[in-house]
């Protein structure tokens, strides 16, 4: 029997959906996702507040190999309980939120994905009308209804499909015709060579469905077909290979802008020309870039970010006259964390966190007040190209916009494994005895208020730099961010945050080792 709480990964569902050799046992068998299709069923119809009967679900996935056997077994579960299910075909995570809201209506929409993970893994997000994206408790709650007996409808739901792209689709293309003051005809891209990585994940529509009939040479985008196999990178902003493609493409083919989605769409990156070279846009970057065009929108406001981001970041978003607020890891966690500013100004009872109508992450998830809070990378990418068409109608660059963003001369992450099943107790000690041996250490300072772990600055003569240790969020391990701002000083951070953590026996601190 599939152990259900162990296919639980914060608000999403993940797990192994394809056997492979020496590799783990599959648990998204046919039994656990036909119940996982059923309890969520019950808990979207308990949420409408109406009968299974009358519940419309869209079910959408990415281009893993597994997907079209999920979802064929999501709809019969479904469909068990008296529920109805519309098969959505190849399609991204943030259409299936949107297909809820526009004007297909429906009460709720499951995406089968796995985001960058390997292709063997699969998983799955859940929307609803009323609520939109899941928490980890509701996710907890359909999960634990999985693994009970669920009552069978006398007369099963009807099972369809629809065309959950199209209408997702249109919006972004009114969008970006209504930002730039064009009419429906207008091809607001043309003279634009626009290069797409999609990854052999499910972004190629972008390129042949939005770019293209809006006017832009795609002509040098690479891997736009579907492949679950994923034969040329991992569709992921953050993988090193993945960048150096898009990058590749920009710099092979001359293009002004080029965009890489994550498997499933919803997260993104960038890169812009540059002279002798390029800028990718990924990571801080990215979280700046956003900052500077929202600002000409909107005026100040307060930017919620995970809390890895650069202390370069927060003088950059400083300087334009908003806040920044370094939160937590998690994209959910950043997007919850916006909507709770937002929520506490709104009672008149915060007026530092103003206007908190932007959240990102630096894996690329990025979720704007003005689009449901949707972490949407193909929507992020549409406020960038917007802003890339009134930069040169004003003959200017957006690589303008960045030029004050002062960047770490070294940066990098040590993972460090806790070789304990039971990991609690003995991470919290480990977070502990970092804030003592720093805490009264000539050259360091404690940042507060922080959110997450430890993060500690070090001045010119310790590192010129910041260090942050803290719990994974799903793994028996403590990652570790060292940055400087000079050559040399991640090494002498790194060997500090060694000295307070070398007595620690389950924890493996080569990784840290290597950058002494």
């Amino acid at each position: 029997m599939t152990d259900f709480k162990k296919l639980q990964n914060g608000s999403d569902i993940r797990g192994v959906a394809i056997e492979t050799e020496g590799g783990k046992p599959v648990n998204l068998t046919q039994n656990s996702v036909v119940r996982i299709g059923a309890a969520f069923a019950l808990f979207a119809a308990d949420r409408a507040n109406k009968p299974a009967s009358e519940l419309r679900i869209a079910i959408g996935r990415d281009s893993r190999l597994s997907g079209e056997q999920l979802t064929v077994w999501l709809a019969d579960g479904i469909a068990s309980v008296g529920a109805n299910a519309y098969d959505g075909g190849l399609a991204s995570t943030p259409a299936m939120f949107m297909c809820c809201v526009n004007e297909l209506h429906f009460d709720a929409g499951i995406m089968v994905t796995a985001s960058h993970l390997p292709m063997e893994r699969n998983g799955m997000k859940f929307f609803t009308a009323i609520a939109g994206g899941l928490e980890k408790a509701d996710i907890t709650a359909i999960l634990a209804s999985a693994e009970e007996a669920f009552p069978i409808a006398a007369q099963r739901g009807q099972c369809g499909t629809v065309d959950v792209m199209t209408p997702y689709v249109n919006g972004l293309k009114e969008k970006i015709l209504s930002a730039l003051g064009c009419a429906k005809d207008e091809k607001p891209f043309s003279g634009l060579k626009i290069v797409v990585d999609a990854g052999n994940g499910a972004g190629g529509f972008f390129a042949e469905r939005l770019l293209e009939p809006l006017g832009a040479d795609i002509t040098g985008s690479r891997f736009l077909e579907p492949d679950g196999r994923f034969p040329n990178h991992q569709p992921n902003p953050e993988n090193a290979d993945a960048m150096r493609s898009i990058c590749d493409a920009v710099t092979e083919t001359g293009a002004d802008f080029g965009i890489i989605f994550d498997t499933d769409v919803d997260r993104a990156g960038a890169v812009l020309p540059s002279d002798g070279g390029v800028i990718a846009l990924d990571r801080n970057r990215l979280i700046a870039l956003m900052t500077a065009i929202l600002v000409r929108q909107y005026g100040p406001i307060t930017v919620v970010t995970d809390s890895i981001t650069s202390t370069g970041l927060t003088d950059f978003i400083n300087s334009l006259g908003c806040r920044h607020h370094r939160f937590k890891r998690g994209y959910r966690n950043v997007i919850n964390e916006a909507k709770r500013l937002l929520a506490l100004e709104e009672a008149a009872k915060n007026a530092i966190f103003a206007n908190a109508i932007f959240a990102m992450e630096t894996s690329g998830h990025g979720a704007l007040r003005e689009n449901y809070f949707l972490d949407d990378g193909a929507y992020i990418i549409v406020k960038l190209l917007v802003a890339l068409v009134e930069a040169r109608r004003e003959g200017k660059t957006l690589n303008e916009l960045i030029a004050n963003l002062k960047e770490p001369c070294e940066s990098a992450e040590a993972r460090l494994n806790v070789l304990l099943d039971d990991t609690a107790d003995y991470t919290a000690a480990v977070l502990e005895t970092v804030k003592e041996h720093f805490s009264n250490l000539p050259g360091f300072e404690i940042v507060q208020p922080n959110y997450e772990g430890v993060r500690v600055n070090a001045d010119e003569t310790h590192g010129n730099g910041w260090f942050l240790v803290r719990r994974s969020l799903h793994d028996p391990l403590m990652p570790c961010n060292i940055e400087s701002n000079s050559v040399g000083g991640m090494r002498l951070i790194a060997a500090e945050l060694y000295n307070a953590l070398r007595a620690f026996d389950k924890l493996e601190l080569d990784p840290l080792k290597k950058l002494m």
